[in-house]
């Protein structure tokens, strides 16, 4: 394998990590959870997680890249002391990547199925109805094999000339498009009423659930725990501290999010449509949003235009870090691994295409679960926060790991905010407590049947 491949700019790694991090977790999983947590507690605690549990684990895992110049399958190697097996974790970082996308690029099929139909005026109520689309199977198929084949075509040129220059100017127009969305539906008669919702905590609704929740999608949304972040740090050099690039990434990250609900919320309590509505809810609900609106269908060809390059920005960057560790694993070129790697995906993809509809007799939860469900099951309850504690660990641990020294010495070296020794036993103790806690709630919580 040739010489490994880096980024032109820093503007280039802050947009491409945030596009990694900014996606569907951003703009259709959290409305949605926080439709149903609550809204403004369900926001409060996930901003919390954010800051004392995300942003200690991006600076971990960023260092761990920067510091070995390898992917996650190979970057233990460099840093682990000879006869420890925390290797181990980098495959089951690359099995992570591959559960994620394995639902993501139906996800993202779906946002690019309801832009074509809103760009050719096909949004009739009958057609566009969310729970049709996931069940009919030649749609998903063939919406997902679209986000493969382009993803992947992209991914066959250069870094800096194929993902590097995408990414830029999907992220530019995507804040740009978010930032008009927002101000219109600011503007509507129920903005007021979905704006409290959303913004205003209700304490009495922070349950248990509702903590393990925002820690999951915490993680979730900023692609934590299986290398994603790891292997765009072994992509950059050492002029900035780590502390300052996480920073800006997760404020690029919040704002998407918090602007989606601001997209979303008022416009709910417009047209009196239900905020906790689950996954349908970006779908059915901005559909009808749009269709009762003056020049709606003009709104949501921009509205899921917009979704289409957040779905695109992961989709991107997680094909590169699955690309990066099977290149290592077998030294193949970058065009020949698109290919085996992209034929990979549409398999795995295909259970969630067709888990509403061919495989829809496979109920793994609670009744009206399907293969969805499963794969983020597997990522965001488990993978993710595992992955996360082992990050930590590995990072904290003198004797058993790379150690603190190692750690902050990597992440502070460069231009910019420092992580300092007073913040170890945040680093070291609040964080994994925290997330061993919330885990083990979870798992005992999470609706088995």
């Amino acid at each position: 394998m040739e010489n490994r491949e880096r980024l032109s700019s820093r503007l280039g790694f802050i947009l491409l990590s945030a596009g990694c991090a900014i996606g569907c977790g951003n703009v259709w999983k959290f409305p949605w959870m926080a439709g149903q947590g609550g809204g403004g507690g369900f926001v409060l605690i996930y901003a919390l997680c954010l800051l004392l549990l995300g942003l200690p684990v991006m600076i971990m895992e960023f260092s761990l890249g920067r510091a070995s110049q390898a992917s996650p399958v190979k970057m233990y190697q460099k840093l682990e002391k000879p006869g420890q097996k925390w290797h181990i974790h980098g495959y089951f970082a690359l099995f992570g990547n591959i559960c994620l996308m394995s639902f993501y690029t139906v996800v993202s099929g779906w946002m690019v199925y309801y832009f074509y139909r809103f760009l050719t005026g096909r949004i009739e109520e009958a057609e566009l109805n969310f729970g049709t689309m996931i069940s009919n199977p030649g749609i998903n198929m063939l919406f997902m094999g679209i986000v493969i084949v382009l993803g992947f075509l992209v991914l066959s040129f250069k870094l800096q000339g194929g993902l590097e220059r995408v990414t830029k100017y999907m992220m530019v127009a995507l804040l740009f498009l978010m930032i008009v969305l927002a101000v219109n539906s600011v503007t509507m008669d129920g903005a007021k009423e979905g704006l409290a919702f959303y913004l205003v905590p209700d304490f009495k609704k922070i349950t248990p659930n509702v903590i393990v929740n925002a820690m999951n999608q915490a993680f979730f949304t900023l692609s934590l725990g299986i290398g994603s972040m790891a292997i765009f740090g072994s992509y950059i050099d050492k002029e900035r501290s780590l502390m300052s690039e996480s920073i800006n990434i997760i404020l690029l990250d919040s704002l998407v999010a918090i602007t989606a609900g601001l997209i979303i919320f008022p416009a709910c309590f417009t047209y009196d449509l239900e905020v906790g509505a689950g996954p349908g809810l970006l779908f059915n609900t901005m559909a009808t949003v749009f269709r009762n609106m003056n020049g709606g269908r003009i709104w949501g060809t921009i509205f899921f235009l917009f979704m289409v390059f957040a779905a695109m920005s992961t989709v991107l960057a997680v094909f590169e870090n699955i690309l990066a560790c099977v290149r290592e694993l077998t030294g193949w070129s970058r065009p020949k691994g698109c290919i085996i790697c992209g034929i990979g995906l549409f398999i795995t993809s295909t259970t969630t295409a067709l888990g509403y509809s061919v495989f829809s007799g496979f109920v793994p939860f609670a009744a009206g679960t399907a293969w969805l469900d499963l794969w983020d099951f597997i990522v965001s309850y488990n993978l993710l926060p595992i992955g996360s504690l082992i990050f930590v660990i590995f990072c904290c641990s003198k004797r058993y790991g790379w150690g603190w020294d190692n750690f902050i010495a990597e992440a502070n070296s460069g231009k910019g905010l420092k992580v300092k020794n007073w913040m170890k036993p945040i680093f070291c103790y609040v964080v994994p407590v925290a997330i061993i806690v919330i885990y083990i709630v979870g798992l005992v919580t999470f609706p088995w049947a």
